[in-house]
C-alpha cells in the first residue's frame, strides 16, 4: 500500500487549467482517469488526510504510485479525452457500465447494392441504418414479418441471394409477395432502394403518410370495383397498424428523445434507457455497475452518456436527452453531444407532463433491474468467496487466491502439441488474459516436459516485465538460467495511436535519465509488454501463427494491461504429481518462490501439491473443488479447441500452399481444371499453363512444389479393408 504523500505533486507544479488526469499503480498500469475544470483544485482533493476521504477514493490513492495529467484547452476536449482514455486503458477504479447481453438491432444494410433487412448485434457498421435496441430478437422478426407485406425488402443472406440469381428462381418470400425479388430482376436496384428507404421512414416514426396512402388506394380500388385489390390494401394497412401497436405512443408530440434513469445504493448502480422515436418507445436497454469510485447520481449520468453516445454520430444521438440529474458541467456535456449529432441537443430534467410520467416509468424499471441483479449476485458472490476461502485453507495459503492461472496440454498422439493458460480473477473467468502456446522445445508426446516448458516460458516473461519496470534488479539464486534482460530501447508508438493534446505531465520523482523534451516531470519511457513470443497467442479466435522475426516492443508506460506482467497467487496444472513437480521445478529454476502450485487429477479429482506424497482430498460437495474443476475444465476446453483448429488446418493443407504467389483463386482454378491434385501432379508445365491466369513461371513453381511433395497415403475402406484409389488427391483450404 503506497503512501499518497510519496508521489504528491509539488506546490505550484499542477496547472489551474482544464485537463484530464490519470493515476498509475506500481506496475505503471492506469487505475483511474478523471477530468477537471481546474486540475490544481481537483488533484488537491486526493491528497488530503486519508481519514477524510471516501473509502473507495482512499483505496484508489493508496493503490496508486504516481499521478499524471494532460492539459486541454476546453472542457469539451477534456470530456472527449477522458472517454478515450477510459476506453483505451480500462481503469479498475472507473465506473464502467457493462451490458449483461448483446442487444439486437433491426438493421438495413444500405452499404449493399440491394439493401437487406436483418437482425444485427455487436459493433455498428458504416453504411448500415439501425433501429432499436430491442429486448428480444423475436420482437424484431415479428415486426419485420408484418411490414414485409407493404415494404417487400430483401431479407435473405448473400448466399441465398446469389443462388437465386444463378438459378433464376426467387426464394419462397418472392413467391408469396413478401420480397420484391431483386435477385431475379423483378425490380431495379433503384426501385428496391426506394422500398428500403420507405421501410426506414416508417420505422423512424413517419407512419401516418403510408397508412393514409394505403387507405386512399383502398377506397379508390373499391370504387372501381377491384375488390380483391382493395382487400389486399386493407390487409396491408392492418399489418402496419399492428406493427405500430407493438410500440405504444408515450409522447403525443412525436418527440425524438432518450430517457435515462438511475437506481443506486452504496455499492452498485443500475441504469435504464428508453429510446423514444416519433413519440413511440423504439428500444430499451440497461446496465448494472459496481460503484468502484466515489460518484453521485450526476456522475453516474455523465458516465452513462459517455458510454451511450461515445461511438455514435448523426441521428443516433437524439435531439433531446432527459436525465434524472444534470452532470457537473451540463454545458460542456451538451456541447459534446451536439458535436456528435451535428446539431443542437437539449440535455435537461423533465419537470411535468408526459415526459415526467415516462421518466417515472423508466426509473421504476431501473429499480427493478437493480433489485433483480442484487438477488442474483448475492448468492453468487457468497459462493465464490466461500470457494476461494476453502481453496486457501486446503492448500495452506495465507490469503485467498484472487488470481488463479491454470495450464493444460493437448495433443493427438503426439502431433500438434499445444498448451493453454486460462485466468480466473475473484472466481470469474477473465478471457482477455487467456493465452495459447505451441510446444516447440521438442517433438512428440511428453506432457510433463511440455508443462515444464510452458510454465518456464510464461514466468520468464513475467520476470522480464518486472525487470523493465525496475521491480526486479538482483539476480535471484536459482538452479537454472535466468532470463536475459529485454532490450531497454524505447519503441515507437503503435501506428494509429492517438497523440495527446499536450505532453503528459507527471508527479513521479525525477528519473535518472533526462525526460523527453517538452515533458515536465514525466516518467522515462521504456519498453513494455512485448507481443507474445513464438507460439504464444493472446485470444480465443483463429489467428495466424506468430512470426519468429524481430518484434517491435510497445511502450512500457502506456498503461495498458500487460500480457504476462501480473503474477497469480495460485498456479493450477491439469494433471497429477508429475505435472505438479514439473511446474514447481520450472518456477524454482527461475527463482520464484512466492507462487503456490497445485494440480487437479481427473480420475479421482484429487489435488496434488509439490513434494507431498499424498493428495489433498476435498469433499465432493466443496465449493472450492467445484471452482477448481471449473477452472481446469475451462483450460481443457481452451486447449483442445486450439489443438483441433491446428489439426484441421494441417489436414486441409495442400502442396499448393507452399507455392509462393499462388493465391486461393488460382489454386481453386487449378483444382477445377485438372480435377485433383493427383492429376495436377501428372500434368506437364505446358498443360498447367493452359489454366487461365497461370503463367509459365507460376506453372514451373507448381510443378516443382508437387514434385518435391510426397503424395498422400492411400485411403482404406474401413469396412472392407480395400485400398481406395485417390480421386481428388487432396484439397485446398
Amino acid at each position: 500500500m503506497a503512501d499518497p504523500s510519496s508521489y504528491r505533486p509539488k506546490p505550484g507544479q499542477i496547472p489551474d487549467s482544464p485537463g484530464v488526469y490519470k493515476f498509475r499503480d506500481e506496475h505503471r498500469r492506469v487505475i483511474y482517469v478523471g477530468k477537471a475544470k481546474n486540475l490544481r483544485q481537483r488533484l488537491a482533493n486526493y491528497f488530503q488526510d486519508l481519514a477524510g476521504l471516501h473509502p473507495r477514493t482512499r483505496t484508489m490513492v493508496t493503490t496508486a504510485a504516481s499521478v499524471e495529467w494532460t492539459v486541454v484547452s476546453t472542457e469539451v476536449e477534456a470530456l472527449q479525452l477522458e472517454y478515450s482514455w477510459i476506453k483505451e486503458f480500462d481503469p479498475r477504479f472507473n465506473v464502467k457500465y457493462r451490458d449483461d447481453k448483446s442487444y439486437p438491432y433491426l438493421a438495413v444494410t444500405f452499404n449493399e447494392e440491394f439493401p437487406r433487412v436483418q437482425v444485427m448485434r455487436g459493433a455498428k457498421k458504416k453504411g448500415v441504418r439501425y433501429f432499436g435496441p430491442y429486448g428480444h430478437a423475436w420482437a424484431i422478426r415479428e415486426t419485420v414479418d408484418l411490414m414485409l407485406r407493404v415494404f417487400p425488402v430483401r431479407t435473405c443472406s448473400a448466399g441465398v441471394f446469389k443462388n437465386a440469381a444463378r438459378t433464376g428462381r426467387p426464394c419462397l418470400l418472392g413467391y408469396i409477395g413478401k420480397c420484391s425479388a431483386p435477385c431475379v430482376g423483378r425490380v431495379t436496384p433503384d426501385e428496391h432502394r426506394e422500398l428500403a428507404e420507405d421501410f426506414c421512414d416508417f420505422m423512424a416514426g413517419r407512419t401516418g403518410t403510408y397508412i393514409r396512402r394505403l387507405e386512399k388506394d383502398m377506397m379508390q380500388a373499391a370504387e372501381e370495383m377491384e375488390y380483391e385489390r382493395a382487400a389486399r390494401l386493407r390487409d396491408d394497412a392492418g399489418a402496419l397498424k399492428r406493427a405500430m401497436e407493438k410500440s405504444a405512443v408515450v409522447l403525443a408530440d412525436a418527440t425524438d428523445a432518450d430517457l435515462i434513469a438511475v437506481a443506486e445504493d452504496e455499492l452498485e448502480a443500475a441504469v435504464q434507457i428508453f429510446h423514444v422515436r416519433g413519440g413511440r418507445v423504439r428500444g430499451q436497454r440497461g446496465w448494472v455497475t459496481d460503484k468502484v469510485e466515489a460518484v453521485d447520481t450526476a456522475g453516474l449520468v455523465e458516465h452513462a452518456l459517455q458510454q451511450l453516445y461515445g461511438e455514435e454520430t448523426g441521428d443516433s444521438v437524439p435531439k433531446e436527452v432527459l436525465v434524472p440529474a444534470l452532470p457537473e458541467d451540463p454545458e460542456a456535456v451538451s456541447q459534446w453531444l451536439a458535436d456528435r449529432r451535428g446539431s443542437q441537443v437539449s440535455l435537461r430534467i423533465p419537470q411535468r407532463g408526459d415526459k415526467k410520467d415516462l421518466m417515472v416509468t423508466v426509473q421504476r424499471n431501473a429499480q427493478q433491474a437493480l433489485g433483480l441483479h442484487k438477488t442474483k449476485r448475492a448468492s453468487d458472490l457468497t459462493t465464490r468467496s466461500r470457494a476461494l476461502e476453502e481453496i486457501a485453507e486446503a492448500l495452506g495459503l495465507d490469503t485467498a487466491p484472487l488470481r488463479v492461472e491454470c495450464f493444460d496440454i493437448s495433443h493427438l498422439q503426439g502431433d500438434d502439441v499445444v498448451a493453454s493458460m486460462v485466468v480466473f480473477e475473484d472466481g470469474l473467468a477473465r478471457k482477455s488474459e487467456y493465452r495459447r502456446f505451441q510446444i516447440k522445445g521438442f517433438e512428440g508426446q511428453d506432457d510433463v516436459r511440455s508443462m515444464h516448458e510452458v510454465i518456464g516460458r510464461r514466468f520468464k516473461r513475467y520476470l522480464q516485465e518486472k525487470e523493465r519496470t525496475g521491480e526486479w534488479e538482483e539476480t535471484p539464486a536459482a538452479t537454472g538460467p535466468v532470463p536475459a534482460p529485454a532490450s531497454a530501447a524505447p519503441a515507437e508508438p503503435a501506428p494509429g495511436s492517438p497523440a495527446p493534446a499536450e505532453p503528459a505531465q507527471s508527479a513521479e520523482p525525477a528519473p535518472a535519465e533526462p525526460a523527453p523534451a517538452g515533458v515536465s516531470g514525466a516518467a522515462p519511457t521504456a519498453p513494455a509488454d512485448a507481443p507474445a513470443g513464438p507460439g504464444e497467442e493472446p485470444s480465443e479466435g483463429p489467428r495466424e501463427e506468430p512470426s519468429e522475426g524481430p518484434r517491435e516492443e510497445p511502450r512500457e508506460d502506456d498503461g495498458r494491461p500487460k500480457r504476462f506482467a501480473y503474477p497469480p497467487q495460485l498456479v493450477v496444472v491439469d494433471g497429477g504429481q508429475p505435472q505438479v513437480a514439473a511446474a514447481k521445478r520450472a518456477l524454482d529454476e527461475l527463482g520464484i518462490d512466492d507462487i503456490a502450485v497445485c494440480g487437479l487429477a481427473k480420475r479421482l479429482e484429487e489435488v496434488w501439491l509439490p513434494d507431498d506424497d499424498d493428495p489433498v482430498v476435498l469433499p465432493r460437495s466443496s465449493e472450492g473443488l467445484y471452482l477448481l474443476q471449473r477452472i481446469r475444465d475451462e483450460a481443457h476446453r481452451f486447449a483442445i479447441t486450439y489443438q483441433r483448429a491446428k489439426r484441421a488446418k494441417r489436414i486441409r493443407s495442400s502442396p499448393l500452399d507452399d507455392v509462393a504467389g499462388l493465391g486461393e483463386t488460382r489454386k481453386q482454378a487449378l483444382i477445377k481444371h485438372f480435377g485433383s491434385v493427383k492429376k495436377l501432379r501428372q500434368a506437364t508445365i505446358d498443360e498447367i499453363c493452359e489454366v487461365p491466369g497461370i503463367g509459365r513461371r507460376t506453372a514451373e513453381s507448381v510443378a516443382a512444389a508437387l514434385a518435391t511433395a510426397a503424395p498422400a497415403a492411400p485411403a482404406v475402406n474401413t469396412a472392407t479393408g480395400e485400398i481406395i484409389e485417390e480421386d481428388d488427391g487432396g484439397s485446398t483450404s
